[in-house]
């Protein structure tokens, strides 16, 4: 099986600035992503899908490729990752590489490992998935959540849960936000990564973080050095 990692990097961000390459405890961010894909040897292509020439050079000297540059259309603050892997693909299939499989992976997932991807290959692989991807608990039951009503009036959003133990609700999980191992062939029927034939592998608090803004990278700095026991 032929297999491509994408890795997605437009040079635009606005709450952090060149937030893709910006130093993460010595190196680029964006070098975690590429390093973790290489080191897997999942993948006959590791790639970077970018707009930003800072981006390409840096992506390329820590052993990415750059085949082409990202459009303008695929650039913009309305461009969905789907409307990227459409892109990336098409082009490779324009020059007569088709993959079977592949990985869409963020360039700000840190604490993506060789093993976690690894992982996520063979269960796609075995279950037959149309695509995997990390998932982490929601620490608190969200059937006990509030929701603002008024300015001032918060009610629960359902009020049958209030009085339930939390072991016996069902857990709830989230996207980690890191990458998507995907089925190519469905994935272009489907146009979307999340089907109801999809699975999960879920990964602990201290292994992923939402980067957004300034205090968000400090606390996945923070996280990173704990989980590597280097605090």
């Amino acid at each position: 099986m032929s297999c491509i990692a994408i890795i997605t990097a437009r040079g635009g961000s606005k709450r952090i600035p060149r937030k893709n390459i910006k130093d993460f405890l010595g190196k680029p961010i964006i070098a975690y992503s590429i390093e973790a894909a290489l080191a897997s040897n999942l993948f006959d292509e590791v790639m970077v899908s970018t707009d930003d020439a800072e981006i390409a050079q840096i992506a390329q000297e820590y052993g990415a490729k750059v085949p082409f540059q990202r459009s303008e259309k695929a650039s913009d603050d309305f461009a969905t990752t789907a409307d990227v892997i459409n892109e990336v693909l098409e082009a490779y299939q324009h020059i007569g590489h088709h993959f079977s499989t592949a990985c869409c992976l963020y360039p700000t997932a840190p604490f993506v490992t060789k093993e976690l991807l690894q992982k996520a290959s063979q269960t796609l692989k075995e279950g037959e998935f149309d695509a995997v991807f990390p998932v982490m608990r929601f620490s608190y039951p969200i059937q006990r959540c509030l929701v603002q009503k008024t300015d001032q009036r918060f009610v629960l959003r359902e009020p049958q849960y209030f009085s339930a133990r939390s072991q016996d609700l069902e857990p709830c999980y989230h996207d980690a936000g890191q990458f998507y191992f995907f089925d190519v062939a469905r994935f272009f029927i489907n146009q979307r990564l999340m089907t109801d034939n999809t699975s999960c592998i879920e990964i602990s608090e201290l292994e992923a973080q939402d980067i957004d803004n300034e205090q968000d990278w400090k606390l996945a700095e923070l996280k990173y050095m704990l989980l590597y026991e280097k605090l």
